[in-house]
């Protein structure tokens, strides 16, 4: 027995105040116990113990010691619990990289089922565009990213797609005559287009798409957010480029239109992000579990 066993047993019987029960809790004999004592106060070079009327007492050197060992010995024992209801879903934080339109259009729904099944779990959703998500999971602050594609996979990080998703160029009734006809790409030129600002997937998918067909626009407005986008073209203040799931209410009651193109754009993907080198917890992958 080594000499953490020992001090499991002293921790027993100083708190029982017998070596008959301490021996119960411990799922011993009695003479185990008896000589594990013996063991210790030998190694110690101290007496734990002395007899008392029912049981033993603590010496002033046990009390002493029992201060110190009491409190290693419940921080263990609170740690395998805590580990145990981790283990169990019954404990943990689950952090997820997502930006708004992943976020919207395809993670809640699973994160509200989650809690549904887990509700002691804390989920924490870090809300940035994906190069940011990706920079994240590759310093380890979160625990996998939900993105949309393009982007570049840097140091292998697994990549699965989990929901195809389609840009559009949408309007309204300001720039009716071009409803219902088959465009050129070139003509978006002559338009006042309405972009996403700054370094996102969206933004750099449709900046190189456009490249390859020679087409060169110069956005009327660079807004921050996909909502704003169809907010301004609701306004007929220019020609929106979104992914269809932010104007498909509006498309479908009629207060935009999509324009048609004679060249296909072609369609992306949401995907789920993992870094093969950083561990999850059980949570994280029953998580996952609901995603793919």
């Amino acid at each position: 027995m080594n000499n953490l066993e020992y001090y499991k047993v002293f921790y027993h019987v100083a708190r029982a105040g017998s070596l008959t029960v301490a021996a119960k809790e411990l799922n011993i004999s009695q003479p185990a116990v008896s000589q594990s004592m013996k063991q210790l106060e030998a190694a110690l070079g101290a007496k734990l113990f002395t007899r008392a009327s029912k049981g033993v007492r603590l010496t002033g050197e046990g009390e002493l010691l029992y201060n110190y060992v009491s409190k290693g010995y419940e921080q263990i024992a609170l740690g395998e619990q805590k580990l145990q209801q981790m283990l169990n879903l019954e404990l943990g934080e689950i952090h997820i990289g997502a930006s708004d339109m992943t976020l919207q259009f395809y993670l809640l729904p699973y994160l509200e089922q989650f809690h549904e099944m887990y509700p002691h779990i804390k989920v924490v959703v870090s809300n940035a565009p994906t190069p940011e998500t990706l920079d994240n999971l590759q310093n380890n602050k979160i625990d996998f990213g939900v993105v949309s594609t393009p982007f570049e996979n840097k140091d292998g990080l697994k990549v699965v797609n989990v929901r195809e998703i389609e840009d559009v160029f949408v309007a309204g009734r300001k720039f009716i005559q071009y409803k219902n006809r088959m465009l050129d790409l070139q003509e978006l030129e002559k338009m006042p287009i309405i972009y996403l600002e700054g370094v996102t997937s969206t933004r750099s998918y449709m900046d190189a798409f456009l490249q390859k067909s020679n087409v060169k626009i110069q956005p009327e407005f660079e807004l921050a957010t996909s909502d704003m986008i169809v907010q301004f073209a609701l306004r007929n203040l220019g020609v929106g480029c979104v992914v269809r799931d932010f104007a498909k209410e509006y498309l479908e009651d009629g207060r935009l239109f999509e324009l048609r193109f004679n060249m296909i754009i072609p369609k992306r993907h949401f995907c789920v992000v993992t870094n093969p080198k950083n561990p999850l917890s059980a949570a994280a992958r029953n998580m996952l579990d609901l995603l793919y």
